[in-house]
């Protein structure tokens, strides 16, 4: 019986375009070309070229195509394929996984011929989401493992941002825009505090051949709990006098938090693998970045934009790289044995966020060519990802296991 379910199942399996076969490999390989081509596309937009007809504020287009556009794409791709594993129910694949990636793509083309405030663009962009937190719901519920379903709303609360971030770009409303974007961040970055909890000690520890530290009850909650509190006081508080050094204090203490909570992580032991300190790196812009947004809020020489950047060029850049290098090779049936040119890629993408960050500090007449490097960087490291992981994403996993 199970040897006819088994050949059933790989019919079935060998019937779906392997792209479509698990969340992370459309999304993945499709978030990395498509930051790729936005980032590009910045690039040359900012020296000038007409290359974004549609849209009236190439400033907003950026910033909500790095977080909306790729940023919730990579996350879509991980947590659809992480449920499979946390609540043993097949994931979704074949014909809805299409659909939802069709629908992340249209908003992407669209945007830069039609604009950020047409109609359908809108409708499109806010649809996708909603869409992934549903098929995210339904394994959960049905074995009522609600620990996991968090996720959903989460991407509910995503698309509130969205929509709020629409909203700005329709009323003009570019303080709003601002406020919309880096709360998108902070989510981001305390997103990728949730997960990397659950998986960068336990890596660290497979890869090592070391015991996973237990987590520390009091300390999980004042990280978690902190940078999800500012997430929300940066969104909804008043930029007051008193508010901010309130919102400044709460941020600072969250980045102690997690520095603290990343020091247990034995990062030690990660000298040479770069699987491993990618990641353990990419965890370290997060209490560089909280520390930057409370400066920035202090008025100490440092804007928000730029505060900010330590959050998304440096730690969504940074984890979601290693991040999507190492599930594409363990889902695909692969050994977790990194090509050499992914190395380069890893050193490319933190230089992409320490130049993006450090440099207007350090020297700020150099602005312009801060972004040209920076974008270059990225666009090498994210263009070497899809060079090296395309046939890994887009052929049958090795092992010839469904996935």
């Amino acid at each position: 019986m199970v040897n006819h379910m088994q050949i059933m199942d790989a019919q079935r399996e060998n019937e779906i375009v392997p792209l479509f076969r698990l969340g992370f490999r459309v999304f993945f390989l499709g978030g990395a070309l498509f930051s790729c081509t936005a980032m590009a596309l910045w690039l040359l937009v900012l020296r000038g070229a007409p290359l974004l007809p549609g849209v009236s504020n190439p400033v907003w287009w950026h910033a909500h195509e790095m977080i909306f556009g790729f940023g919730m794409a990579i996350i879509a791709g991980f947590v659809l394929t992480a449920m499979q594993n946390w609540t043993g129910i097949p994931g979704i694949r074949g014909w809805p996984l299409a659909l939802i990636s069709g629908l992340w793509l249209l908003p992407r083309l669209l945007m830069p011929l039609r604009g950020e405030l047409n109609t359908l663009v809108m409708l499109l962009d806010l649809l996708w989401l909603p869409l992934v937190a549903g098929f995210l719901a339904q394994p959960v519920i049905q074995v009522r493992q609600w620990r996991n379903l968090f996720f959903a709303p989460l991407l509910l609360v995503m698309t509130l941002l969205n929509a709020l971030s629409y909203y700005a770009a329709f009323t003009h409303n570019w303080l709003l825009a601002e406020r919309t974007f880096t709360t998108a961040a902070l989510a981001i970055a305390a997103l990728i505090a949730v997960m990397g909890g659950r998986v960068i000690p336990f890596f660290t520890a497979r890869g090592t051949g070391t015991d996973k530290p237990e987590p520390v009850r009091a300390l999980e909650k004042l990280a978690l709990g902190s940078i999800w509190l500012t997430t929300l006081g940066w969104l909804i508080l008043p930029r007051t006098t008193l508010f901010n050094i309130l919102l400044a204090l709460g941020l600072a203490v969250a980045a102690l938090a997690h520095l603290v909570r990343l020091s247990r992580w034995h990062n030690k032991l990660t000298k040479g693998i770069p699987l491993l300190w990618v990641l353990h790196l990419g965890y370290l812009f997060i209490p560089a970045g909280l520390l930057a947004m409370a400066a920035a809020l202090l008025n100490w020489g440092i804007t928000v934009s730029l505060a900010s950047h330590w959050l998304t060029a440096g730690a969504m850049g940074t984890v979601i790289l290693g991040m999507i290098a190492r599930v594409s090779l363990g889902h695909s049936g692969r050994p977790l044995e990194l090509k050499k040119p992914m190395v380069t890629a890893f050193i490319l993408v933190i230089m992409a966020g320490l130049i993006r960050t450090l440099l207007p500090m350090l020297a700020p007449g150099l602005t312009s060519l801060v972004y040209d490097l920076s974008a270059l960087a990225w666009v090498a490291a994210f263009g070497l990802f899809c060079r090296i992981y395309w046939p890994i994403l887009t052929q049958p996993r090795a092992d010839g296991r469904p996935g």
